[in-house]
C-alpha cells in the first residue's frame, strides 16, 4: 500500500473550490460525467459515472474533506484528505491519499494530476 501527497493550486477561493468538490452539479460542470455527491457524513458518492466510489467521512465547510475510497475487496482503509487553504492566486490544495493499492498507485496519482485536479485547474482557468 502506498501513500500519495501532492499540492495544487486553484484559481477559485476556497469557498468556490469546497462547493465544486462536493455539489453534485458542479462536480459534473468541471469533470464532465455524471457525480452523486452529498456533505453528508457517512454519505457514499460516486464519481466519473462510477469509476471512483467511496463514503464521505467528515467536512469543514471551505477547510476540509476526508473520504473513504474503495478498492474492491481490500480490507485497509484508502483515505482522502484535501485540506483548501486561501492563497494569493486562489487556494492552495493539499492532497493525502493513503493506502492505496500498489498495482493501482501509478493510475490513481496520474488521476489525481489529470483528471481530477488538472480538470478543476482547468475550469477556474477558463473561467
Amino acid at each position: 500500500m502506498k501513500t500519495y501527497k501532492h499540492y495544487y493550486i486553484v484559481k477559485a477561493t476556497p469557498e468556490e473550490l469546497f462547493k465544486a468538490l462536493t455539489l453534485p452539479y458542479t462536480i459534473q460542470l468541471w469533470s464532465g460525467a455524471s457525480a452523486i455527491m452529498s456533505t453528508d457524513i457517512n454519505s457514499e458518492f460516486s464519481l466519473w459515472d462510477g469509476a471512483i466510489c467511496g463514503r464521505n467521512l467528515e467536512f469543514d465547510e471551505g477547510r476540509k474533506i476526508v473520504q473513504e475510497w474503495y478498492f474492491g475487496e481490500d480490507s485497509d482503509q484508502s483515505i482522502v484528505t484535501i485540506k483548501l487553504h486561501a492563497h494569493p492566486k486562489g487556494t492552495s490544495v493539499e492532497l493525502v491519499h493513503t493506502n492505496i493499492p500498489d498495482e493501482a498507485f501509478d493510475d490513481i496519482s496520474q488521476g489525481w494530476d489529470e483528471m481530477y485536479f488538472g480538470a478543476l485547474i482547468d475550469f477556474y482557468e477558463d473561467e
